[in-house]
């Protein structure tokens, strides 16, 4: 959420930043209320000055044996006219928290403006690797080898939902142990593992809700919603609550499976597990300083990065534009791997800072020696990485000639020193 002083202060640039955004929100209809709540705190100030100075008359009157009659009326009056203004201002505030909910972060002024198309490049690793026999796609290996079943996956809980068997099964969970050790061991990281049911005011401390409620699985008749990313469960792990200066920063690392209901997103990408509704993901989120956040970013950037290096996959990294970032995020990076098989760039992994967006919302504050607060904490949170379209790269990239499957040498500890998936 944007501080309402930032937006009142600075109606020009925060103008211009939505716009940037492509959001819709009127902000001039949400200034004019802001200016009508404010007029009206000042006139209910001045009728509670008059009502406490006309109590004290009254008080004096009394001592004076004076008769405090009209006074007295006089005072109920002015009550009154407060009582009256009340939901007046209630009103407007409750339209002011809707404009400002419904209104997402502003973008960083390093951030190019415009749609997917104004997206760029700033790194590539590695090079796509070339075959001399027509690749398959994760699909076809898939199949082939028996150890992704699509059509099960289909069956037990409808379109894109997937089963994975035997060592298609291993290998996901090799993915995710290595992961889990490569941030904890090497990055810094801290584990935790939170629940994949959150309420109502977790989904709307991160800005899943109230903009991407038709995206989100809900539970009828409970306050619970499937978590869409880690990041929303593990960033409310501190909401409500003020941080110690000495204790950040606070790297959390967590495996969850995630769910995404994606409507209206397909378009052809309807098989295989590039799009699917279940997924498993390891998430890494930070809390830090502001002055830190965009050092935070590169770093967290270069934590997903080696999970990919580290698994010989080929990527690129995009900065979005303006129009490509989510609603929360102020600057965004996306790595993309390459998949061989569908010879296609596929993103496997977002990393942003949300600055002291998400903090405000969820009111996480951070205070200084002298126990006062000093502001809110800066946010961020990557995928370290998401699975699906990873497990994509991995298989279309290390398919042999005779139907195999290469398991790259860092997840061979973790498959017992298998070092590939044969055809049976």
């Amino acid at each position: 959420m944007l501080d309402l002083r930032l937006i009142r202060d600075n109606a020009d640039k925060v103008k211009a930043g939505l716009e940037a955004k492509r959001s819709g929100v009127d902000l001039d209809r949400l200034l004019k209320l802001d200016y009508q709540r404010r007029q009206l705190a000042v006139e209910i100030d001045d009728l509670k000055s008059q009502k406490n100075k006309a109590n004290e008359d009254i008080g004096r009157m009394i001592k004076e044996k004076l008769d405090p009659k009209m006074k007295i009326t006089s005072m109920k009056t002015i009550a009154q006219q407060v009582d009256a203004m009340g939901p007046a201002i209630k009103k407007i505030e409750e339209e002011i928290d809707q404009l400002l909910m419904s209104m997402p972060n502003l973008p960083h002024p390093s951030v190019p403006v415009g749609g997917p198309q104004s997206n760029q490049e700033v790194a590539r690793w590695g090079a796509p690797p070339k075959f001399n026999f027509k690749a398959k796609t994760h699909i076809e290996i898939g199949e082939s080898l028996d150890i992704i079943d699509f059509k099960r996956g289909t069956k037990l809980s409808g379109s894109n939902f997937i089963l994975y068997k035997d060592l298609g099964a291993r290998l996901e969970r090799a993915l995710i142990n290595f992961m889990l050790d490569l941030h904890t061991q090497h990055h810094g990281y801290r584990e935790v593992l939170p629940p994949v049911l959150v309420n109502t005011a977790s989904m709307t401390g991160t800005g899943q809700l109230p903009k991407m409620k038709e995206d989100m699985y809900r539970l009828e008749g409970d306050d619970l919603y499937l978590i869409p990313t880690a990041e929303v469960p593990v960033t409310n792990i501190h909401r409500e609550e003020m941080l110690d200066d000495e204790e950040l920063p606070i790297y959390y690392t967590a495996y969850t499976p995630c769910f995404r209901r994606e409507a209206g997103s397909y378009g052809k990408e309807t098989r295989g597990l590039v799009r699917v509704h279940q997924f498993d993901k390891v998430e890494l989120v930070k809390f830090v300083r502001p002055e830190t956040s965009y050092d935070e970013l590169e770093t967290l950037t270069g934590h997903a990065k080696k999970v990919f290096e580290l698994l010989g996959i080929p990527y690129r990294v995009l900065l979005l534009a303006s129009g490509d970032l989510s609603f929360a995020a102020a600057k965004c990076y996306d790595l993309e791997v390459y998949a061989a098989g569908m010879d296609k760039w596929l993103e496997a992994s977002s990393c942003s800072n949300f600055e002291d967006f998400q903090a405000r919302r969820a009111n996480i504050s951070y205070r200084g020696k002298d126990g006062k607060k000093k502001g809110f904490v800066h946010t961020l949170n990557g995928s370290g990485v998401a699975l699906p379209r990873t497990m994509v790269a991995l298989l279309e990239n290390n398919q042999t000639p005779e139907g195999d499957v290469m398991i790259p040498d860092a997840l061979r500890p973790y498959m017992s020193g298998l070092d590939r998936i044969r055809r049976r």
